[in-house]
């Protein structure tokens, strides 16, 4: 998880809210937060999709699949096993 995590953090941090030097917990809400809208939700699908080789699914694209980081990464490392 903490290599996902970091790449995802530092990716989100500094692509999608243009703020590189903000540090991410695994527990922080992003979507429905306000945090990433749905714009930036898309293009971290095909990030995630791009650099983990995983597929996310147009419908899993909201918060009640993965809200916060720490289920993102979840997600990930389920759909690699």
């Amino acid at each position: 998880m903490d290599d996902t995590f970091t790449t995802l953090s530092r990716h989100i941090a500094a692509h999608i809210l243009k703020q590189p030097n903000r540090s991410l917990r695994a527990d922080e809400a992003l979507i429905s937060s306000g945090l990433i809208d749905s714009f930036n939700l898309v293009d971290l699908a095909l990030y995630v999709e791009d650099s983990f080789n995983v597929r996310i699914d147009d419908s899993e694209l909201n918060a009640d699949t993965f809200d916060t980081l720490g289920e993102l990464v979840e997600l990930i490392d389920a759909r690699r096993a």
